[in-house]
């Protein structure tokens, strides 16, 4: 039977990981972007050539009018939707006093509100199905040095969990928190590396480790409301 998958921000780091995996397994890809229309294309085509059927859906997610249409646009090609992966989220270093309303407002936005109501679109219109968010080892600690983006991250591991209790038994909702996968945007490969030294198992991690995240929840229907910390131990420090 087949199966179709909407992967938020799937067209770069872990969001392309994430939908070249479930191209593998078998999952038609709904692919959202929103600016990197060339690698979306660049995915899309991959994903092609493993003998699924991809879609390519541009959306600003920091549109509500837009974030409202995405899932009714995408069952229209892909009524057989069965799994929403969460992936798309902003960073940047910002701590409480240099969060100003414009800030604070994009980033509830796009990592924690335009999930939420994805979730409810997804639970109204697919009835039932599976959905994974892509969270952040920082929601185990209190990290002041990103606030808002933490702060945005850890209300997206509560509602993790709270929607698994309302959304069961037809629809399944868990977590992955990444930790050292991907340096961030002007990181270099060094000062990465040397960050991954710091944790338990002393080395940084890869974009398919996420991949066997999802691996799991798919093939585990008897696992709801969990989030797995894949991050070589970083929330044990």
């Amino acid at each position: 039977m087949a199966q179709a998958a909407l992967v938020t921000g799937g067209a770069k780091r872990i969001g392309r990981e994430i939908v070249l995996f479930l191209a593998d397994k078998g999952y038609d890809i709904a692919l959202h972007y929103e600016s990197s229309e060339k690698e979306a294309k660049e995915v899309c085509a991959f994903v092609e050539k493993k003998g699924r059927r991809c879609g390519l859906f541009q959306c600003d997610l920091g549109d509500m009018k837009a974030v409202s249409k995405l899932i009714p646009e995408i069952t229209k090609t892909f009524p057989d939707l069965s799994l929403l992966v969460n992936s798309a989220s902003i960073f940047k270093r910002a701590r409480f006093m240099e969060t100003d309303p414009d800030l604070f407002d994009r980033y509830v936005q796009i990592n924690f509100k335009t999930p939420f109501f994805l979730s409810q679109d997804f639970a109204r219109i697919c009835k039932k199905g599976l959905i994974i968010n892509i969270l952040d080892t920082k929601i185990h600690k209190t990290l002041i040095q990103y606030f808002i983006y933490t702060l945005s991250k850890k209300a997206l591991f509560e509602f993790t969990r709270m929607a698994a209790k309302e959304l069961g038994p037809d629809i399944r909702v868990n977590g992955i928190a990444p930790g050292l996968i991907l340096p961030a945007a002007g990181m270099g490969k060094k000062e990465f590396e040397e960050m991954g030294e710091h944790i338990p198992l002393k080395r940084t991690g890869d974009p398919q480790d996420i991949a066997r995240a999802v691996e799991f929840f798919i093939g585990n229907p008897f696992v709801t409301g969990e989030v797995i910390s894949v991050d070589g131990g970083e929330h044990l420090k």
